[in-house]
């Protein structure tokens, strides 16, 4: 499928991959054997998907782009290509089984709520592999007290393993983004997970204390952790969310669950 037989369009922020260097680097370090139950998010005009199946018995791709979807329906048999035409922000992965690899060149404006959806489903994934806007990659990898550090390295970290692999510049995309790029690897913690006991309450704890970052905790934190119930998990009330580490929220929310 080439640029000339469609037009990029700006509402599913459409930045396609075409320089083969970085198209090689990203299946390298996907590294596919035959039988991996590879998922791609967003195929797009089909940059991995072709030499992906080079490397797969069978490839699901999830493409919300009818148009594209139905080219790629034409360039591919269905008995290679397992095409799902959705929003990948709603789509039930479970249904794919397990020991799911995603892939795919994520849409920068709905990265982040896309693996808080991913992360659901941490259970049938054995990794993702996905590029992403930089900063995006280095908030999901930042440590406490750094300036990238929020939510989104909370709520990641809590389950997943995560390491930048490398940067890729916007020469490598038509149209070119105007920012760099970068691909991530997300593998669950699995047995190593910290048990978290109410997912709800953490998820909440989390957001309340990255919602207004020059709030101290005992104000950020108002309605679901007093003063004392900081003090008795060791945080201080004064501090602020971007100090904690994830342990600590983790410690902090098994308490007020209990």
């Amino acid at each position: 499928m080439n640029m000339e037989s469609h037009f990029p369009r700006r509402r599913f922020a459409q930045h396609f991959l075409v320089d083969r260097h970085y198209i090689e680097r990203i299946l390298d370090a996907v590294n596919a054997t035959r039988e991996d139950r590879v998922v791609e998010i967003g195929p797009g005009l089909g940059a991995l998907t072709q030499p992906m199946l080079d490397r797969v018995e069978r490839l699901t791709v999830i493409e919300i782009d009818r148009d594209l979807a139905a080219k790629l329906a034409a360039d591919y048999p269905s008995s290679r290509l397992d095409l799902r035409v959705a929003d990948a922000l709603s789509f039930d992965f479970a249904t794919l089984g397990e020991r799911l690899r995603v892939i795919g060149n994520l849409p920068y404006n709905i990265s982040s709520p896309l693996l808080f959806h991913l992360a659901q489903y941490e259970a049938q994934l054995r990794d993702i592999t996905v590029m992403l806007q930089k900063e995006v990659v280095a908030r999901m990898t930042a440590s406490p007290a750094t300036p990238e550090y929020g939510r989104l390295s909370v709520m990641l970290q809590v389950r997943f393993h995560i390491e930048r692999l490398f940067v890729v510049p916007p020469g490598a995309f038509r149209p070119p983004p105007k920012v760099d790029s970068a691909v991530a690897r997300l593998i669950p913690l699995g047995a190593q997970r910290p048990p978290v006991a109410d997912h709800a309450l953490f998820a909440r704890l989390v957001a309340a204390a990255f919602g207004q970052r020059r709030k101290t905790l005992r104000n950020a934190l108002k309605g679901l952790a007093t003063p004392s119930e900081l003090e008795n998990e060791g945080i201080a009330p004064g501090a602020r969310g971007e100090t904690l580490a994830v342990a600590d929220f983790v410690r902090l929310a098994n308490a007020l669950a209990a």
